[in-house]
């Protein structure tokens, strides 16, 4: 349910669980609005497969939608008075870095937060699970692949001016030194507001070989149509951590040559665990659904996560769930998962854009 509409909620029959209301925070406009109806399907999956055993310690699992596209003042002041009149009992969802630093504070460790998008790394305050990838996961083994397989030496980075891509870009320095690599350029363009055909265009000029994209939803889409035009596919590699299903279709198969990404979840990796999740959501949401992306599936393992911890704590405590939570693992679409210091260990793939789908290369 939308949170416009919790309110208005009926009530349960008496002698009935009060459901756990989970806050899913996902963009539904903005730049990474193109994946939220993603986002928010295979978060309603994840629900009913809790709901058609036990639910979560027994109560039936309901999903408040929070638009994460809004802004991230806006974002938090809407979570503090959700959990202040006690209407949802956990936040997750995948959302910008932007939005998680709003959120924190403002929840204070009252109810748990699993953080589902990949992030630039360094999140250890209490109550806070992150389930996404860093850095040090996609991007140091990438460059080392790239340097090793393909040669790669000089580099450029485009990427949006907010805390992950300029956080991640100190990490991605330090990875340079030590891999022998040049970095060339650094430019950060607004959020769905940048020039990009002079972002692309200085690209272009600087004398890279390959470009770290840390661009988001439709201006990395954006880019890689620019990129297209200009014949640049030809010469210049591009990687990037944060480029799912739907961006691929939005760039067209003419513009996703040459284009790598790391993730921990693919659709098209051809693991069990990810072609269950596919089965199961193609049965449920039909052959038209919004697709499967890895943006959209960390919202899954941001359900399944909570389920884990609150499974093993035997309760919903924020302190009881950190408390256990270095001993808390399930298997799941991406494999094997660990939770260790708050965050959730997973493997890691390199994949390359095979027009409008992903081959996987790797698991690094």
């Amino acid at each position: 349910m939308l949170v416009s509409d919790l309110r208005d909620a009926p009530a349960r029959p008496r002698g009935s669980a009060r459901p756990f209301r989970v806050a899913l925070v996902i963009p539904l406009q903005g730049p990474a609005g193109l994946f939220g109806a993603s986002c928010e399907a295979v978060a309603e999956l994840a629900a009913a497969e809790l709901n058609s055993g036990t639910g979560l310690l027994g109560r039936p699992v309901e999903l408040v939608v929070v638009d994460g596209g809004a802004p991230a003042a806006t974002i938090a002041r809407q979570i503090e008075r959700l959990v202040d009149d006690g209407l949802v009992d956990a936040v997750t969802g995948w959302h910008i870095s932007a939005v998680r630093e709003a959120v924190v504070p403002a929840i204070a460790a009252r109810v748990p937060y699993v953080y589902t998008s990949l992030y630039e790394g360094g999140e250890h305050r209490p109550g806070v699970f992150c389930s996404g990838e860093t850095p040090a996961d996609q991007v140091a083994p990438a460059l080392r692949w790239l340097r090793d397989q393909l040669g790669l030496r000089r580099w450029a980075i485009v990427g949006n001016d907010y805390v992950w891509p300029r956080r991640s870009s100190r990490a991605v320095r330090a990875y340079a030194a030590a891999l022998e690599l040049t970095l060339l350029d650094e430019q950060y363009l607004p959020l769905g507001a940048g020039d990009v055909p002079a972002a692309v265009e200085r690209v272009a000029r600087s004398g890279a070989e390959a470009v770290l994209m840390l661009l988001v939803g439709q201006d990395a889409v954006r880019f890689n149509r620019c990129f297209a035009r200009c014949g640049l596919q030809e010469r210049i590699v591009r990687f990037s951590p944060l480029m799912e299903e739907n961006m691929l279709l939005a760039s067209g198969p003419d513009a996703t040559d040459g284009l790598y990404v790391a993730a921990s979840y693919f659709r098209s990796l051809t693991t069990a665990g990810s072609m269950d999740l596919v089965g199961r959501y193609v049965h449920r949401f039909g052959q038209h659904a919004p697709p499967l992306n890895n943006a959209a599936e960390s919202c899954y393992e941001g359900i399944r996560t909570l389920f884990a911890l609150s499974h093993r704590a035997g309760s919903t405590s924020v302190d009881r769930m950190m408390a256990v939570a270095d001993s808390v693992g399930y298997d799941g679409p991406r494999g094997v998962m660990h939770v260790r210091d708050g965050h959730v260990r997973q493997r890691v793939h390199l994949a390359v854009a095979d027009e409008v789908d992903f081959a996987v290369i790797t698991t690094m």
